[in-house]
């Protein structure tokens, strides 16, 4: 679909649970070389560390919280709130990451929550991520699964919202695992789900919206994947830890 060319590179690091002095000065390091870096990078540290990465980071880095709950405040022991988010500097939360959805069973309808609120209730912008599990994929049920996954999103997500909302389409099968799904096989989907925007919201908002790829993208794959027509950016794991995280923010340009 036409149009890719205005839709800007994006980059998120998901640090995951995982953080130490140490990490953050090198990340940082890294950070700092990307600033020539045509994309928008915004990266995710845990929770207890946000402040400590808003106060080190490079200035053109945007924060993100992994996750979130659908309330200003309340007796909710052992959750965030987007407004606690936003008070520590984050601009950016990401939500249905496959993690929380298979370890901590959040479903479509809890997802719906998070994203309804967030998008409504506060000025944070929404990684919302989707994808399959290697079952599913051998079942031929990719498809389906995914237009389920974004369906439910945008259920709650207005037509002038999509501009607060990156797609972040994640194959459960591909993340932490070293498997990376093939150029072919990512743009494939991202295309896939470009037109299943399009029949849900507007030719004109299914070609401005976001949709990266994420699972066990490096330094060694991320060149070829950034060059397919769909495929907006990245959401990095591990990688987003080591000095390759500079290579991967410049995907587009090298």
């Amino acid at each position: 679909m036409a149009g890719a060319n205005a839709r800007r590179f994006f980059v998120g690091g998901n640090w995951k649970m995982n953080y130490s002095q140490a990490v953050l000065e090198k990340v940082n390091d890294a950070l700092g070389k990307t600033k020539d870096a045509e994309a928008d990078i915004v990266c995710a540290p845990p929770a207890l560390f946000i402040k400590d990465f808003v106060s080190s980071k490079p200035s053109h880095v945007q924060v993100a919280a992994q996750n979130c709950y659908h309330a200003k405040e309340g007796a909710f022991t052992g959750e965030i709130s987007p407004e606690m988010l936003k008070e520590a500097g984050c601009t950016w939360v990401i939500l249905g990451h496959s993690e929380r959805r298979t370890l901590f069973n959040e479903d479509d309808e809890f997802l719906k929550k998070k994203i309804d609120y967030v998008l409504n209730k506060t000025d944070i912008n929404v990684i919302a991520c989707i994808g399959e599990t290697l079952q599913e994929r051998e079942s031929g049920k990719t498809n389906e699964v995914v237009e389920r996954q974004v369906k439910a999103y945008q259920e709650k997500i207005a037509n002038n919202q999509y501009d607060r909302v990156v797609i972040a389409y994640e194959p459960v099968w591909a993340i932490g695992t070293g498997k990376v799904a093939t150029p072919q096989q990512a743009q494939e989907v991202h295309d896939h789900l470009r037109k299943f925007i399009e029949k849900n919201t507007n030719g004109d908002i299914a070609k401005k919206v976001r949709i990266i790829y994420g699972g066990s993208v490096t330094g060694a794959s991320c060149k070829e994947l950034a060059q397919q027509a769909d495929i907006d950016g990245f959401l990095v794991g591990g990688a987003s830890l080591k000095p390759e995280f500079e290579q991967i923010c410049k995907a587009r340009q090298n």
